[in-house]
């Protein structure tokens, strides 16, 4: 009897013991801010950035550490030199703060030698807290910073010897891409030996590519565009592309031009390259009569030199102050000496000055064609023949037809130009003679609008 009671209380004593350890669990510890969230880590050493995120982002770990290096790289101080590049190229402190802004970004995303100090996870977001020794982010720029000097310094001796062989777009590349190459030291002025002489390497760079553009020197052959009738007012010029200085001027290959002149339907743009011995053609045709002092204008192409080398806002900074070499080519259109031979009739009887050989008269010379009175001085030979035919009448009133034709023939060559013709231009009035005339009025505007122009086209 004792031995079951015994088993009886222990087995109660057994039920009640879970419950008892429940109850007797200590509380959660509280959650301790670490002292660097709530003040900023002041240090000499070292460069100290803190970054946040929240939780609720999939990308909450990568994203802290990556405010955190941004935080860190904006304790880096980014100084611009009074003698420096950037300082040159610098427009009301506008190119400094771009300059300043992207170097930041830059730095962040280049850092090297950072570790991660401590983290702390509030519940909704996780806090980092990284640093970067001061010494060593100083070593590892400085060797940077070498290796880029270097290779820039590398650049501009390769960008010499294309030079000196004769290939511009090369020689500008490699300079082009070597100032590329310090591009994070521009605010800076340290000085290097180059040739010789104890330069600011990057400024010495960027007088380097203004030499190369305003060192081209284009020529054209002949130095006057004269387009006339003995070349139908079509001429093909020769430029010339040469760099360096007088009786020490080189050839151009590959060198990209723009050539404009004003044309008949608007500006006339052509692209050329030089070939192998520094020369390019280009063809001027059509050129329009309306220009007051049309002139070729050759430019160095700086968009296609520059095609490609890297950057395209940062590309167009470096070269914005660039002098651009222009070749300006007169043009002389010398116009046609014509033979007029006009036949106006109403109804098969000759007209004087019936009104369409004036109205071709006008418009011809206006546009500066010259007019002559004997075939063996003239250049073209224009015949002009009208008549009109009667179309009866209808209530009192008299219906005349005009048919306008046109011939445009080469003097010397004897070969048809041009030729065009109306029929059937109406004029109705109250008498046969005054419906000629009222017939004759709208071929004259038919033939100032229409029929000159495209005489003119056909002839130029």
């Amino acid at each position: 009897m004792r031995r079951a009671l015994r088993w009886s209380i222990l087995l109660v004593a057994a039920g009640c013991k879970p419950a008892q350890q429940v109850q007797q669990q200590p509380p959660p510890a509280p959650i301790v801010r670490p002292a660097w969230v709530d003040s900023r880590p002041v240090t000499g050493a070292y460069y100290v950035g803190i970054g946040i995120a929240p939780k609720n982002r999939p990308d909450f770990q990568e994203a802290a550490k990556q405010n955190a290096l941004n935080d860190l790289a904006s304790e880096i101080s980014v100084t611009v030199e009074g003698n420096s590049l950037l300082y040159t190229l610098d427009t009301r402190g506008q190119f400094t703060d771009s300059y300043t802004s992207t170097v930041r970004t830059r730095t962040s995303q280049q850092l090297e030698g950072f570790e991660l100090v401590d983290s702390w996870d509030s519940g909704t977001e996780l806090w980092t807290y990284y640093r970067l020794s001061k010494a060593e982010h100083a070593r590892l720029q400085a060797e940077k910073k070498r290796a880029a000097m270097t290779q820039a310094t590398d650049l501009h001796d390769r960008s010499r010897s294309a030079l000196s062989a004769g290939d511009l777009p090369g020689a500008f590349d490699l300079e082009l891409r070597a100032l590329i190459a310090l591009r994070d030291h521009w605010g800076e002025a340290d000085r290097v030996e180059v040739e010789g002489r104890s330069v600011v390497l990057a400024n010495e760079l960027y007088a380097g590519l203004q030499q190369l553009s305003s060192g081209l020197t284009l020529v054209s052959l002949p130095e006057r565009c004269v387009l006339e009738p003995a070349n139908g007012h079509r001429r093909e010029l020769l430029i010339r592309a040469r760099h360096g200085t007088a009786g020490a001027l080189r050839d151009m290959a590959q060198v990209p031009l723009t050539a404009t002149y004003p044309g008949s339907a608007g500006k006339v743009t052509v692209n050329k390259r030089t070939s192998a011995d520094g020369h390019a053609r280009i063809t001027v045709e059509g050129v329009s009569l309306d220009a007051a002092a049309p002139e070729l204008l050759v430019r160095l192409d700086l968009d296609a030199l520059v095609n490609g080398a890297g950057d395209p806002a940062l590309v167009r900074t470096l070269t914005a102050g660039l002098s651009v070499p222009e070749l300006h080519v007169p043009i002389d259109l010398r116009m046609p000496r014509v033979l007029l031979k006009a036949d106006e009739r109403a109804y098969g009887t000759t007209l004087a000055n019936a009104g369409v050989a004036v109205a071709l008269r006008e418009e011809l010379a206006r546009r500066g064609f010259r007019f002559v009175d004997r075939e063996a001085e003239s250049d073209l030979v224009i015949v002009l023949s009208a008549d009109t035919r009667e179309g009866g009448t209808t209530s009192g009133f008299y219906t005349a037809f005009l048919d306008i034709t046109l011939t445009c023939t080469d003097r010397r060559t004897g070969e048809l130009v041009h030729q065009t013709g109306r029929q059937g231009m109406k004029g109705v009035q109250l008498a046969y003679d005054k419906a000629a005339l009222e017939a004759y009025k709208k071929g004259a505007q038919d033939l100032r609008k229409d029929l000159v122009p495209a005489l003119i086209t056909a002839i130029l």
